[in-house]
């Protein structure tokens, strides 16, 4: 069942660099430092998404990476789209500590 647009903006406001698009779709831009750094983050972001059997619409422009998310087959934005964000958000932490 999709959030109302209120429980949208709940999620987000503690989602770092999320924002809402559109009305339908969850989206936040990845900077790094090179272009082999973003294609490592895709390879884990690729992972995850496996794992939830849900996945993000993917755009690499040189350094930056702009993940986008929707449920389809629901109609709007979902847990499962906050939690899958969530996870992203914690890999990129994770990238970004490796150096």
């Amino acid at each position: 069942m999709p959030f109302t647009p209120q429980e949208v903006e709940a999620h987000l406001e503690k989602l770092e660099g999320w924002e809402l698009e559109e009305g339908r779709w969850i989206t936040r831009k990845y900077t790094f430092s090179n272009f082999m750094k973003g294609i490592a983050f895709v390879d884990e972001v690729a992972a995850i998404s496996e794992a939830f059997n849900h996945h993000p619409f993917i755009t690499i422009d040189h350094k930056t990476v702009t993940l986008r998310l929707t449920s389809w087959e629901e109609g709007g934005i979902t847990a499962v789209d906050i939690k899958e964000a969530q996870q992203y958000n914690e890999a990129f932490e994770k990238a970004r500590a490796a150096g």
